[in-house]
């Protein structure tokens, strides 16, 4: 501290207060918010209230009840956007905090708490501007159907509970049933309230009034989001496709996952000098990206930079899905984001896979019983499979899958057949002319592939699928391939270690959680799958900020791979369809 002047401590204390601003405000908004409709809740202030009101400005009039009761809807629905530092949300708190505090001082009873405390809000939202420069995120006119099944639930739980209050059925005569009372909620909404017999002037003017001011505002808000433009979510544009193609002819030979990036849902951001590209979807505010960018590893850092950039201005979560080790190291320089051992990717050597030996007995005799049984498998390049035949491995490619929704986002292309694919190659097992099987092989550079789908008739014989494996391997040598990476293996090192003698007790209930965590999503047997065919494994990870946005970012690359699955018509509503 030799410093005279004394500038350097206070440019400390703004900077520590800026970085925490968003995040102080934002608890502020949500605690106002929730405070405020509380006292609606509660218009005869009992005490419980009453000593909440001490500390927080709930105002709880009639003749305000309606300004309030509205200005806590809008505080919740903005204060995750203030915690993410998101500019129209902080114009929209600057804007209720204005009428908040005006609603506090020109009431007849004025309150000077409630204002002060308001001018509090509005001082912190005003002195930390500078920290609120995000963008909103993206959206289609879907979102507007989001926002309007929110104010419409919120607002008629707001009225059925004000009904079913004890303040409320003082109040409302002749007990009517819950579909009387649910009926005047919707009906006031829209001003046409007055079915049901209330009693008391001041609690009918309180509802309705409240009521009223909730649809105006619905309808107010949801108009507005219709009427602005929409703006694409996700979407590989076929320019940006045709750039990275040309990247991966170049440079695709270094990671089995970058033909992964040419899924058409996702997005793109380009270094300055378009040698490089990271490819992401962003998933409930989470950037996630997958893999190593696309590219020329020199133009990386350009790469990452304009990724940084982006997730900084729309305030998104940074994550990378399955990166390899090189790709983490850089994402660590370039992001500061940490990394986690995700798992490890088997890889299968052509010119060293030979189904003799001891080690390979299993897979030798599951291949030997599927070839007895009449399986025969053929494997060719998609430019070489007939139109007709194309569109029967789509069929039955989509009969076989057993889910209600395509899985994978990392690794996994989703599409079969296009005709800008034509190099992928495709293995089909049949058994007296009948389809029973196939897997589909996307290309890793000029000499390498790497399993994008593995698909069977539950009827069919087991083994096949090593079956087909095997005659894959066989066929490398015609296609030009010297390598095949097979499935990936989540945690494929803690069920290992977990397994052997002398393993501790953490990495025992560590292994015991993912072999519980398997009778869902398969951890185990795809382990086991791949570990039979004697791979080198190579490890994967993901990135992320740190150890507090984990779960988030979990939930998000779940949701990603489809292992989280919302239904058709909410994915709809939240603008995903």
């Amino acid at each position: 501290m030799s410093s005279a002047s004394g500038d350097p401590a206070p440019r400390t204390l703004r900077s520590r207060y800026l970085a925490g601003a968003p995040k102080l405000i934002s608890t502020i908004a949500l605690l106002l918010g929730v405070a405020t409709l509380v006292d609606a809740f509660s218009p005869d202030r009992r005490e419980f209230v009453h000593r909440i009101t001490q500390v927080v400005p709930v105002p709880a009039s009639a003749a305000a009840a309606a300004v309030t009761a509205v200005s806590g809807l809008l505080l919740l629905r903005v204060a995750a956007g203030l915690r993410k530092r998101k500019r129209r949300e902080w114009r929209a708190a600057v804007g209720i905090a204005i009428v908040m505090t005006a609603a506090a001082l020109l009431r007849n009873e004025r309150r000077p708490i409630e204002a002060a405390i308001t001018i509090v809000l509005l001082v912190l939202l005003v002195t930390a501007r500078s920290r609120f420069t995000a963008k909103a995120d993206p959206r289609n006119r879907w979102f507007a159907v989001r926002v309007l099944v929110q104010f419409f639930v919120i607002s008629v739980a707001y009225g059925m509970v004000l009904l079913y209050s004890p303040y409320g059925s003082r109040h409302v005569a002749h007990d009517p049933s819950f579909g009387a009372r649910l009926h005047e909620v919707v009906t006031s909404l829209l001003g046409f309230g007055g079915y049901l017999d209330i009693t008391g002037e001041r609690f009918s003017d309180l509802f309705h009034g409240t009521l009223l001011a909730f649809g105006l505002l619905t309808i107010l808000v949801v108009a507005l989001l219709a009427l602005r433009p929409s703006e694409p979510i996700s979407v590989l544009s076929a320019d940006d496709e045709l750039r990275l193609r040309g990247l991966l002819r170049r440079n695709g030979a270094r990671d089995s996952l970058g033909y992964f990036a040419l899924r058409r849902d996702k997005s793109v951001v380009w270094s300055a000098t378009g040698k490089a590209a990271v490819t992401y979807r962003v998933v409930s505010g989470v950037a996630l990206a997958s893999g190593d960018p696309i590219g020329d590893p020199e133009a990386w850092p350009g790469a990452m930079a304009a990724y940084r950039t982006l997730v900084e201005e729309f305030a998104w979560t940074p994550a990378v899905m399955g990166c390899s080790e090189l790709g983490a190291t850089v994402f660590k320089r370039e992001c500061e984001l940490s990394a986690l051992a995700l798992g490890d990717e088997a890889i299968l050597e052509t010119a060293d896979f030979t189904l003799d030996g001891r080690a390979m007995r299993g897979v030798r005799q599951a291949c030997t019983k599927v070839a007895r049984a009449g399986y025969a498998v053929t494997v060719r390049r998609m430019y070489d499979v007939p139109a007709d035949e194309l569109a029967a491995l789509r069929t039955a490619a989509d009969a076989w899958r057993g889910d209600d929704v395509e899985r994978g986002f990392s690794m996994a292309l989703s599409r079969l057949g296009d005709p800008l694919d034509g190099d992928c190659v495709v293995a089909t097992a049949s058994m007296d002319g009948a389809l029973r099987g196939m897997l589909h092989f996307v290309p890793w550079g000029p000499d390498g592939l790497s399993l994008d789908l593995m698909r069977r008739d539950r009827a069919a014989e087991n083994g096949l699928n090593e079956f087909m494996i095997a005659a894959v391997m066989e066929a490398c040598g015609s296609l030009g391939v010297a390598r095949v990476s097979l499935n990936f293996a989540v945690f494929r090192d803690a069920i290992e270690r977990g397994e052997r003698i002398g393993a501790g007790p953490i990495t025992r209930v560590w292994r015991s959680m993912l072999i519980f965590a398997s009778r869902w999503w398969q951890i185990e047997s795809l382990y086991r799958f791949n570990a039979k065919f004697r791979p080198y494994w190579e490890p994967r990870f993901i990135c992320f900020p740190s150890a507090r946005d984990l779960p988030r970012i979990a939930v998000a690359a779940l949701e990603a791979e489809a292992f989280i699955v919302r239904p058709h018509r909410l994915k709809r509503l939240l603008g995903r369809s």
